[in-house]
């Protein structure tokens, strides 16, 4: 079917019902939901329907209920008020709060809207959520996978080589998660955790530390690139990672676990006896128990161990103030949800990949 048969199609239908869904739309004429969006996008354009959320209506009814601001929009610039943005993220309660702000921001600025979901780091539900908020009509994602569905290091693709959110009819970008080396296709705002990391390392060689360790929880999605980091860094330096604890893993357990609990032991024995002078914890709850440890043996900081936190979310209330790396995580938020709706203004526009730069918070136990 040519684009003047769909919309001829669509304003016959729009007229017939008053109204009509971007789903309902795709499904009677055998087209994706993104042609569907883009097909009322040029029919508003012509002022012979109204764009809403999920689809079109008559244009008399939507200026009977749409806000005074909404109903006259300028040429100058595309109108964002109908658009709704999908924002699916693991957690509301750890890391990402300021990304969601930032997110929540731009889109707000733009006179658009933001819908929010929360997978709890399951993979299923993020999926479900994306087909729901697609279902709906939104107009694009922004999505933070979870480890076992981004495309990390580990990360196992989908059929084809391809990740799940590959797939989908609508527009995306990923929000503190990388796509594939190889992938072309998937935009992504992240902050740099592997230059986060290296700031670390250098500040410690700088105050004079030459033994310096990795203590972290190796299942975390930026832990990769945190290593990466902190293994360039020494490299740099001309230093090795020390011997048997120059990469710490803290397993997936929590204090008071027995398995924590004897990883936490293990390396505070080999601060004890000489074998870290320095050491880069992620995540920063971690470093706040390491602190607890260390005291409870008599370790002072930051004469015998320096400890730097990767996050910076109550680093600074710690007993000994903890320097920090802190990733501007509302910027990335604000980056992503404007990175997309760009997209969305030009689907040819060339794709990026953007880092956002952390920065190192120096404080008493560095």
């Amino acid at each position: 079917m040519h684009a003047e048969e769909r919309h001829q199609t669509i304003l016959r239908r729009v007229r017939q019902q008053r109204s009509a869904r971007v789903t309902d739309l795709a499904a009677e004429l055998g087209v994706s939901p993104v042609t569907v969006r883009k097909d009322i996008e040029l029919l508003a354009e012509r002022g012979l329907v109204a764009r809403v959320h999920g689809g079109a209506m008559v244009p008399e009814d939507w200026a009977k209920t749409a806000p005074v601001e909404q109903q006259a929009p300028t040429a100058a610039a595309p109108d964002m008020s109908a658009r709704t943005l999908g924002l699916i993220v693991p957690s509301s309660s750890y890391y990402f709060p300021d990304v969601i702000r930032g997110a929540r921001e731009a889109v707000a600025a733009a006179g658009a809207r933001l819908v929010l979901r929360i997978s709890d780091y399951d993979p299923q539900a993020e999926q479900a959520h994306a087909r729901e908020l697609i279902e709906d009509g939104v107009d694009g994602l922004l999505l933070a996978p979870s480890r076992e569905s981004a495309s990390s290091p580990d990360a196992a693709p989908g059929p084809g080589g391809r990740q799940w959110y590959e797939e989908l009819d609508t527009p995306v970008v990923l929000v503190e998660r990388r796509p594939g080396e190889d992938d072309p296709t998937v935009e992504h705002v992240i902050s740099d955790h592997s230059l986060g990391a290296r700031l670390a390392v250098r500040h410690l060689v700088q105050s004079g530390r030459r033994r310096i360790a990795l203590l972290m929880r190796g299942s975390t999605p930026t832990s990769p690139w945190i290593e990466e980091g902190y293994r360039a860094a020494l490299t740099a330096a001309g230093l090795d990672c020390p011997t048997g604890a120059g990469y710490a893993e803290l397993g997936t357990g929590n204090s008071g676990t027995p398995a924590y609990d004897k990883a936490m032991r293990e390396f505070v024995d080999m601060v004890a006896t000489g074998e870290v002078d320095a050491v880069l914890v992620h995540p920063e709850h971690d470093a706040l128990t390491l602190l607890q440890h260390l005291r409870t043996r008599g370790v002072r900081v930051p004469e015998q161990l320096a400890v730097v936190s990767y996050d910076d979310e109550v680093a600074a209330l710690a007993d000994i103030p903890l320097s920090a790396v802190a990733p501007a995580k509302s910027e990335v938020g604000r980056c992503a949800a404007e990175l997309l709706m760009l997209r969305l203004d030009d689907t040819e526009r060339p794709r990026r990949r953007v880092f956002i730069l952390p920065e190192l918070r120096v404080r008493e136990s560095s």
